[in-house]
């Protein structure tokens, strides 16, 4: 008979890791941060520029904020979701609270250029691509 010996020390070691890169994260670090998957979102090229997708459904646009720099975007904003004194509540499945997701894109961006907007649940971020970040013709000699 074989014993597989699990080390609890690796799991207690993977799950530090975890805690330290989370906790030292700046909201504007590299790849994607931010308190889990919320909001969902679709990232994809449109010619040079690209747009984000954000499915952000039960949230004010006043409560709402983006921010860019270089080729990261960082949504963030609150969800609330509040019941009348009087209600009951038998089950609670929509979350609520704050929300903070940090994304990289391939691309340079023009930051004074990006525009968004939000209709029905839905925010889209335009991002055009930055003249320096631009592929150029070079003529040869």
């Amino acid at each position: 008979m074989v014993y597989r010996i699990v080390d609890p020390f690796n799991a207690l070691r993977d799950f530090q890791q975890a805690l330290d890169s989370t906790r030292s994260s700046d909201g504007f670090g590299r790849g994607t941060a931010g308190s889990g998957a919320f909001p969902a979102v679709n990232i994809f090229s449109k010619g040079d520029d690209c747009v984000i997708v954000a499915e952000l459904p039960g949230v004010n646009k006043s409560d709402i904020d983006i921010n860019v720099r270089g080729n990261q975007i960082r949504i963030s904003g609150k969800k609330d979701i509040s019941y009348d004194d009087s209600v009951s509540v038998h089950r609670r499945e929509r979350d609520s609270g704050n929300f903070d997701r940090t994304l990289t894109v391939p691309i340079d961006v023009e930051s004074d250029g990006v525009s968004a907007e939000y209709q029905d649940g839905v925010l889209a971020v335009y991002l055009p691509r930055a003249e320096a970040d631009k592929p150029r013709s070079v003529t040869i000699n």
